[in-house]
């Protein structure tokens, strides 16, 4: 009994063996073929189909998370820096103005009226001579007060020991270093408030920098310099 039952699983399995690989087909015994040809007419150029390489994967992926991108591959954006010079007087604006629309893309620069408010220095001079401003920066260090070259030629020979932007800043710095023994020193205004213009490039790229050599003779001995934080701030 045992016997015929094994040899009904082997007929089984062999039958089962038979049907599903369509060798019994012939005999009209076959699974039901799954087919959607609608599918292949469907396809558009199969052809193209192929594998991307490691490399080539992580550039797609990162032209996908990239706000800049051509050919479905990410391109860096070029870097750029915000520069501007000035101040400028009416007569060196119009000057600079016609240069610049001559020379330089439309948008890539833009004139802005600014202010330089007054500076106010505590000041220490005029000295008869060189030796009596060194002799004099002797006494300050021993008082532990620190100072400052000066860089406005009619002050000099002299010394600065510091600049505010208020007479009464100027005055309570002064105050405070008379406490120390110093008597000699003053509140000046050093700078007077000063308007005009002033030359800002907001994005300044590799292209537009070679280009700012045409520019430098209008700039009046004004060089380029980066702009401050809150300006550059308001440009992106």
């Amino acid at each position: 009994m045992l016997r015929l039952l094994v040899l009904l699983l082997v007929l089984a399995n062999a039958g089962y063996f038979g049907w599903t690989h369509g060798l019994l087909a012939p005999y009209g015994f076959a699974p039901a073929t799954q087919s959607e040809p609608q599918r292949l007419t469907q396809q558009l150029h199969p052809e193209a189909l192929r594998i991307l390489t490691p490399v080539e994967t992580r550039q797609l992926d990162a032209a996908v998370t990239s706000p800049v991108a051509t050919a479905g591959f990410a391109v860096s954006p070029t870097p750029t820096e915000c520069l501007q010079a000035g101040l400028f007087n009416e007569e060196q604006t119009t000057t600079l103005r016609n240069r610049l629309q001559g020379s330089l893309a439309e948008g890539s620069w833009v004139l802005e009226s600014s202010v330089e408010p007054a500076r106010w220095m505590v000041y220490m001079g005029k000295y008869n001579s060189v030796d009596a401003v060194n002799k004099k920066k002797g006494e300050l260090r021993q008082l532990h007060v620190t100072f400052d070259a000066l860089n406005n030629a009619a002050l000099e020979p002299g010394l600065s020991l510091g600049v505010f932007g208020s007479k009464d800043e100027a005055d309570t710095a002064m105050a405070g270093i008379a406490k120390r023994g110093v008597r000699t020193a003053k509140v000046i205004q050093s700078q007077a408030e000063v308007r005009g213009q002033r030359l800002k490039l907001p994005a300044v790229d590799a292209a537009l920098r070679a280009q700012l050599d045409a520019i430098k003779p209008q700039l009046a001995g004004k060089s380029l310099q980066a702009c401050r934080a809150a300006d550059a701030a308001k440009t992106n």
